[in-house]
């Protein structure tokens, strides 16, 4: 049974260390969660407003959040991160308005913004387990694997059963072995999933920039002409290598472009980007 399973690692853990249970005096002066949290507080001193908000304050500050919880809703992102703007300039003691405009800024692939708002947030309240989700979803979206990994984990201290932060968890350890792996790419995510993404295609035309000439001439060395029969392929890797050079070259001519796709893409990646504000 599990009783007597778990009743055999603890024997098998008091045998290696030369323990046992009753050694009170090895007891820690404090349970783990009040040890982590006090450690954050170490690290994060914020100083606070002198003052208290008056409760008219209060409350507008709440209904302000509320508006911006509605616009977050109707996708409004900019309304959402001004509604929650002026509820902090009415009570900058409350965690969940920053950690809500931290959203809003996700949302709008402002990353820096949004990490901003969620150390703030920490500092605050630092047992606020959806700051150090959401700051692991900005860092996530930044690349910043490690570390978004390290909030997620945090995240989980707090909240050990939440479904979305053992997620995006997984999908963060995913991408840093992805980043880590020798067939990464420079550019910083894979060239095949680049040219049959459909947001690419759309994005490329929207912009201005693309040429039916350019795109003409770099199929031209997959296309094997007349000898290359009904499909006009000669190799199905060599149209996938076709892709990856126009991939590189809108990298090298049109930066910005990739840029854009890459916080397109990002901001479908994650479940905790549905996650509902406070």
């Amino acid at each position: 049974s599990a009783t007597l399973l778990s009743g055999k690692k603890l024997q098998c853990l008091e045998t290696t260390f030369k323990i046992s249970s009753s050694d009170y005096h090895l007891a820690a002066p404090q349970p783990l969660r009040e040890i982590f949290l006090n450690s954050l507080l170490k690290n994060d001193i914020v100083t606070l407003p002198e003052t208290f908000p008056s409760p008219e304050d209060i409350e507008r500050a709440e209904q302000l959040k509320n508006e911006g919880n509605n616009h977050m809703k109707e996708e409004n992102h900019s309304s959402a991160v001004d509604c929650y703007t002026k509820a902090i300039e009415l009570d900058q003691r409350n965690a969940v308005y920053y950690c809500n405009r931290a959203a809003a800024h996700s949302k709008l692939g402002n990353y820096t913004e949004a990490t901003g708002d969620c150390e703030r947030a920490i500092a605050i309240d630092p047992s606020y387990s959806k700051a150090y989700g959401r700051m692991g979803l900005a860092l996530t979206s930044m690349s910043k694997y490690p570390e978004a990994i390290s909030y997620f984990n945090k995240a989980l201290v707090l909240d050990p059963e939440n479904d979305t932060y053992k997620s995006n968890l997984k999908i963060a350890e995913q991408k840093q072995k992805e980043a880590s792996s020798p067939t990464a790419t420079g550019l910083g995510f894979d060239m095949a999933s680049l040219i049959n993404n459909p947001a690419f295609i759309s994005m490329v035309c929207a912009s201005g920039w693309f040429h039916i000439s350019l795109m003409s001439g770099m199929m031209s060395n997959a296309v094997g002409g007349p000898a290359a029969g009904v499909g006009g392929l000669s190799d199905i890797s060599s149209l996938i290598e076709a892709g990856q050079q126009f991939a590189q070259q809108i990298q090298q001519q049109n930066p910005e472009l990739i840029e854009q796709l890459r916080n397109h893409i990002r901001s479908r990646s994650f479940s905790g980007s549905a996650e509902e504000t406070s």
